[in-house]
């Protein structure tokens, strides 16, 4: 699933540490990652990101900032209540 949003988790650099990629869905907001993940466009360049602050990726579509969150989604409306399935 990394693989497909285009985070990918650089093992060889952070492995040693045991620090894992979170990808939080906030409500009617953007995903919240934290840890060490890169974003990779599709031609494979890498955006420049700070690996020790957590990233905002847009998911609304309307952001001047894409891939990342420039809060747009306020202004466009956008509403999504994503939940994950709990199993009992």
């Amino acid at each position: 699933m990394l693989e497909r949003l285009g985070l990918m988790h650089d093992r060889a650099t952070h492995s040693h540490d045991g620090e894992r990629v979170v990808i939080k869905v906030r409500g009617d907001g953007p995903y919240r990652v934290t840890g060490p993940a890169e974003i990779v466009d599709a031609d494979g360049n890498r955006f420049e990101v700070d690996a020790d602050r957590p990233i905002a990726l847009c998911r609304c579509g309307a952001s001047r900032t894409k891939p990342f969150c420039d809060r747009s989604h306020r202004d466009a409306g956008f509403a999504a209540c994503d939940r994950a399935q709990r199993t009992p």
